[in-house]
């Protein structure tokens, strides 16, 4: 992510003494994202080498931090892979540098596959499906920091970097999503803990094998099929070199439909509601976007993402219906078994 807090080398490494997790031997900085920094570490310990990430929290807080960490080791425990916090001898997984919220956790092999397949598109849902199985029966709730009390707060404050077509897009689409969150069909979805941000850089592989789901840090207690339309509209939309027009990628997005129904079928509120709740997931991003890009904070490395992105998903969302057609495919071959929660 972008570095907002430099971490001198001392201190990453007095932290990691206090984790049991060795000396410290490099200290990197990761370019990418926009929320918090964050650094490779890599130690030794015992002639090994360990990898770890270390992140700075700059916008949660010290209240806020325990759902997120607590939530990522209840589901490493359910064996999702996800990172791991290391805690301390006395259990704190949640640490402070230069006055701020910090963590370590492990770091997970493979990369992330920026131009998905078929085969990474079922991984993903597959296990998007066993994770979200996995938190029914976490015991901390905390709601998703940038759901519609957000999305309602925050466009007024975009709105005046807006064209006139833009503001009317964006007033419309709230004014929808509020109109839907009051319906009863929305309060009968499935609710639990959710990723919240499933892009394809928040997914690791190696060849087409999921090795992990990673940066929990937009989690929260949501609706399931809110988590679905965010990684529908990401790893299934149709690319270009250089952009998107936004529209769906059938093979892809099938694929990640059925293997996801194989081990959580979806139920009928969800599946009438999932055109609505793809807009939702277009117009979430569109905000956050625009909020970064015209209202940024200074870092040493900072790459605000482009909302024309995601004005364009939304768009495509708004005047195109979802397919019906795609949530009635097949299970793939092999599909894997559902976690017992």
């Amino acid at each position: 992510m972008a570095v907002y807090t430099e971490v001198a080398f001392a201190q990453a490494a007095a932290l990691l003494h206090s984790l049991d997790l060795g000396d410290l031997t490099e200290l990197r900085g990761i370019q990418g994202g926009i929320e918090n920094t964050n650094y490779f570490v890599t130690s030794e310990r015992d002639g090994a080498t360990l990898e770890h990430v270390l992140t700075v929290f700059e916008r949660l807080g010290f209240e806020q931090l325990p759902f997120y960490l607590h939530l990522m080791k209840h589901l490493a425990g359910k064996g999702i892979p996800v990172p791991d916090p290391a805690a301390t001898a006395s259990g704190e997984v949640l640490h402070t540098l230069q006055g701020k919220p910090a963590a370590v956790v492990d770091k997970l092999r493979g990369k992330s596959e920026l131009n998905p397949g078929v085969a990474h598109c079922e991984a993903v849902g597959a296990m998007l499906a066993r994770m979200h199985l996995a938190g029914r029966d976490f015991p901390l709730s905390q709601p998703n920091l940038r759901g519609l009390p957000w999305w309602n707060e925050t466009v007024p404050v975009v709105l005046p970097f807006l064209s006139a077509p833009q503001a009317d897009l964006i007033r419309t689409e709230l004014a929808y999503q509020n109109h839907v969150a009051a319906s009863p069909a929305c309060a009968a979805l499935p609710r639990g803990p959710i990723h919240a941000d499933l892009f394809r850089d928040n997914v690791m592989f190696e060849a087409s094998a999921l090795t992990g789901f990673f940066d929990f840090y937009f989690a929260g207690c949501d609706t399931f099929l809110f988590d679905i339309a965010v990684c529908l509209n990401d790893w299934c939309v149709h690319h270009s070199q250089d952009a998107t027009d936004g529209s769906h990628d059938a093979a892809r997005a099938r694929a990640l439909l059925a293997a996801y129904q194989a081990v959580r079928p979806l139920s009928a509120a969800e599946r009438s509601l999932l055109p609505a709740m793809l807009r939702a997931g277009a117009l979430r991003f569109w905000i956050s976007r625009l909020w970064d890009l015209h209202l940024p904070r200074e870092a040493a490395m900072l790459q605000p993402h482009d909302p024309a992105h995601f004005e364009r998903v939304l768009r495509d969302r708004a005047s195109h219906a979802f397919p019906a057609v795609l949530l009635d495919a097949p299970a793939p071959a092999a599909a894997p078994q559902p976690v017992t929660a």
